[in-house]
């Protein structure tokens, strides 16, 4: 296991490499309670702003859990490797943010649908975590 934190101008190219290929994740944020609230989604980095985005829906169940920030965790695996990065996620409804990140989603994914009640969640990437093999 290795553990690098976000120099965004050296990051590892295995690492970016890993985090541009298509792999879906499971995204990690929690519930008021404390208990923790897993999902599948799309993660795209965007080393030129420094942070990952995700889209989703305005009312979805991780958009209420970080609505005023929150700590979250998204992870992707692919047989052996694997790799988790650990963040600050923000939610963002202005345009400029989700245009970005449905820019960024569509570079790693595929260009999403029309949404109206689209939002991107930001995430102020703290630390990767990841397999000796990533």
């Amino acid at each position: 296991m290795t553990v690098w934190r976000p120099g965004w101008d050296a990051f590892p190219q295995p690492l970016l490499d890993f985090w541009t290929e298509r792999h879906l994740c499971t995204l990690t944020t929690l519930r008021p309670d404390g208990r923790p609230h897993v999902v599948p989604v799309g993660v795209a980095l965007d080393p030129e702003q420094r942070c990952a985005w995700i889209i989703t829906n305005a009312d979805s169940r991780k958009a209420r859990n970080l609505a005023g920030g929150g700590v979250l965790a998204a992870c992707q695996v692919d047989g052996g490797r694997w790799s988790t990065l650990e963040g600050q996620g923000t939610v963002l409804g202005d345009p400029e943010s989700v245009a970005r990140a449905c820019e960024r989603y569509a570079a790693r994914y595929r260009v999403p649908g029309e949404n109206p009640s689209r939002v991107a969640i930001r995430i102020d990437v703290d630390r990767f975590v990841s397999s000796a093999r990533t």
